[in-house]
């Protein structure tokens, strides 16, 4: 008796540790608090200065008036302006770099949802009573653009039931397509 469980005293510390690690990491996962850091990006852009200058949030992320995604501008519309403006700015010579190659930014999301949940931010835009800022916070005075809320179930729930004119959220596969 005293061999066997002699023996088999190694797999259940094993088991007891991985149990404690499994229970460390999902005490983590479900209750820390989440990283609201700013995503390095590949060029580090400056929505306040876009705000100071008067260029409004749909001007760059037109895609949010007809589609569920808001879209990022292309290089040609930011080097519309930064042809003229700025264009020995460091960032800009970044910029400018993208577009004489052809290539896209490969910018870092900031704001990420589930896989299996359907936003639209044309539904939210169109509908009215809504900004950018309720979601993004107040990009416009940020020099580098990250999350301000967690984009939860309860958070969203609890927007409907503040907005007068929104659609109260009863149906899962409103969201859940």
């Amino acid at each position: 008796m005293h061999a066997t469980s002699a023996s088999s005293r190694p797999w259940l510390l094993m088991a007891g540790l991985l149990i404690a690690v499994i229970a460390v990491g999902g005490i983590y996962f479900f209750w820390a608090p989440r990283t609201q850091a700013a995503p390095q990006q590949p060029i580090a852009f400056n929505h306040e200065t876009m705000v100071q200058a008067g260029v409004p949030c749909l001007y760059c992320h037109a895609d949010a008036m007809k589609s569920p995604e808001a879209g990022m501008p292309s290089v040609e519309l930011c080097m519309g302006c930064h042809k003229v403006i700025k264009p020995d700015s460091p960032e800009i010579v970044k910029l400018a770099s993208f577009w004489q190659r052809q290539q896209p930014i490969p910018w870092v999301r900031v704001n990420q949802l589930p896989r299996f949940v359907y936003f639209s931010h044309q539904v939210h835009v169109v509908a009215g009573g809504l900004n950018c800022e309720s979601c993004h916070g107040d990009v416009g005075h940020m020099t580098a653009t990250r999350p301000v809320v967690q984009m939860t179930m309860s958070w969203c729930l609890d927007c409907h039931k503040k907005q007068p004119n929104a659609p109260q959220l009863v149906d899962c596969i409103t969201c859940h397509q």
